[in-house]
C-alpha cells in the first residue's frame, strides 16, 4: 500500500513536515510513505491554465499523478488565523478541478496537524476535512492535534514522545484499514 503525505507547511523547521517524517519513519513494514515536497511550485489556480491540453503547469500534472497514484493520502496542516495555509487550500483546488474531474473523488484520506499552542491545528484540521469531503474525499480518523509541539520533537527533527508516536501509529492504521480493499468493497 502507497500513502502520500503532503505537509501543508513550506517553512524549512517545520513541525509539521517533521510530522509527515515521522509517518514515513514508523509506517509498518510492506507500506510505502511518499512525501510530497513540491507545494511551493504549484501557481496559484487558475482554470484558463487547466482546460487545454498540455497547458497545466507541470507542478500540478505531477500533484495529480501522486494522489491518483496513491492508495491513501495523510495530510499534516498548521494553522494559520484558525484555517489552512493558502497554499495547500490552492493544491487541493488543483487537485479537485470538477471540470476535469477530482483527483481526490473517493481517495481515503486522514489528517493532523501540529503547532506551538495549546489546539494542535484542530480548527485547520475540521476545515481541511471539510474541503475534502467537498472535493470528494473519505476523510477518516477524525483530527489529530499535536499541540505544544516544540516539546514534542528534539533537536533533529524526530517526534520523540513514546505517546505521541502511538497515537500517530494509530491514527495511521486507521488510514490503512479504511484504504485497504476490503474495507472500501464493504
Amino acid at each position: 500500500m502507497k500513502i502520500l503525505v503532503i505537509s501543508g507547511s513550506l517553512r524549512a523547521e517545520s513541525y509539521n513536515t517533521a510530522l509527515a517524517r515521522s509517518a514515513r519513519d514508523i509506517a509498518p513494514a510492506g507500506v510505502e510513505i511518499e512525501l510530497y515536497d513540491g507545494l511551493a511550485s504549484i501557481p496559484p489556480y487558475d482554470q484558463d491554465l487547466d482546460e487545454g491540453d498540455g497547458d497545466t503547469p507541470t507542478a500540478v500534472r505531477d500533484l495529480r499523478d501522486r494522489i491518483e497514484g496513491a492508495d491513501a493520502i495523510f495530510i499534516v496542516t498548521p494553522e494559520y488565523n484558525g484555517s489552512i495555509p493558502g497554499v495547500l487550500k490552492n493544491a487541493i483546488d488543483w487537485a479537485s478541478a470538477r471540470h476535469r474531474g477530482s483527483s481526490l473523488a473517493n481517495k481515503t484520506v486522514a489528517t493532523a496537524g501540529a503547532t506551538t499552542g495549546q489546539y494542535g491545528a484542530i480548527w485547520a484540521q475540521q476545515d481541511l476535512g471539510r474541503i475534502l469531503g467537498v472535493a470528494g474525499a473519505r476523510v477518516v480518523g477524525g483530527e489529530l492535534p499535536f499541540s505544544r509541539a516544540h516539546t514534542l520533537f528534539d533537536e533533529h527533527g524526530e517526534l520523540h514522545s513514546p505517546t505521541q508516536v502511538a497515537r500517530l501509529r494509530e491514527h495511521l492504521d486507521t488510514l490503512l484499514a479504511a484504504a485497504s480493499p476490503l474495507a472500501i468493497a464493504v
